[in-house]
């Protein structure tokens, strides 16, 4: 055999033994994903049973967590009833959000004075804390859940809204110039150029509203619930508080940490599913 067939085959080998070391760490780092995840709330959970019972800390100061394991499987009844609005008002929020966000920065796409006009306001908008403003829109609206409701869409929908805009304005140069010597109308452009390009941004900013909205929805219930309506997880971790039942507190909270860590969880999943097939960053995470 020959150097040069010894050179061949002994790259071939190496080739293969990297293919093979890198699988090998693609598969670790799967279980890692979900194993190290799991194994560190499996610790803090231990450490702060250990806590309280080495201390002795009282239930109504800091209960155990089997104490806010009791309070979720006992007031089961109480706390889905409150998630299913705190949900229903976070989801509506979103999907208002996505609509005005996405359809406002599509005008302002196609109309630069419309940004020049409206764009700071939508950052004032932005900037102004969703506290401050809850108390004037449950003054001027009748309606406690619609009040809920437009608080919520004030914190989701800047997000879609700027990561969109952006989007829509970071096109590449040679496919506008291309589009353009093809004769391509602006509706074309949009639809085949821009709005693609645009995805990314907005499944982006997407995942950053469905937080938000979730946010905006707990503040708004804090503010209604002393105006009659109190049937939201903001409401009952209020009233757990007035009555010192930590435990309950504890278990919405825990709720409501469920609920966005499921909306992240899913609007990742959704991103994952609509560029997976063509975008650089989700084909190279899977490479």
């Amino acid at each position: 055999m020959s150097l040069a067939d010894d050179q061949t085959l002994g790259a071939a080998a190496a080739r293969d033994e990297d293919e093979i070391r890198r699988a090998r760490a693609a598969r670790i780092e799967k279980i890692a994903k979900w194993a190290l995840p799991v194994a560190i709330m499996a610790l803090a959970i231990m450490g702060w049973g250990w806590i309280v019972r080495a201390n002795e800390i009282p239930h109504y100061i800091l209960p155990g967590p089997n104490l806010v394991w009791d309070s979720l499987v006992n007031d089961w009844a109480i706390l889905i009833d409150a998630a299913y609005l705190t949900g229903w008002i976070t989801l509506l929020a979103l999907l208002l959000a996505v609509v005005g966000g996405a359809g406002l920065a599509i005008l302002f796409n196609q109309s630069k004075m419309l940004e020049l006009s409206f764009y700071p306001y939508a950052v004032i908008l932005q900037v102004t804390p969703v506290v401050s403003i809850a108390p004037l829109i449950f003054i001027y609206v009748d309606s406690k859940v619609a009040g809920m409701l437009l608080c919520a869409w004030l914190v989701a929908f800047f997000p879609v809204l700027s990561s969109t805009t952006l989007g829509l304005n970071s096109v590449d140069h040679n496919l506008r110039d291309l589009f353009r010597i093809y004769g391509a109308t602006r509706w074309q452009r949009l639809r085949f150029l821009q709005l693609p390009s645009a995805l990314p941004y907005f499944l982006g900013g997407l995942k950053i509203a469905g937080g938000l909205s979730l946010i905006g929805a707990v503040v708004a219930e804090l503010v209604a619930g002393t105006g009659g309506i109190g049937s939201g997880l903001a409401f009952r971790i209020q009233e757990a508080g007035y009555r010192l039942n930590i435990a309950r507190m504890f278990a919405a909270l825990a709720l409501v940490a469920a609920m966005g860590v499921f909306i992240f969880a899913a609007l990742s999943f959704l991103s994952h599913l609509l560029l997976k097939n063509w975008h650089e960053s989700a084909v190279a995470r899977e490479k």
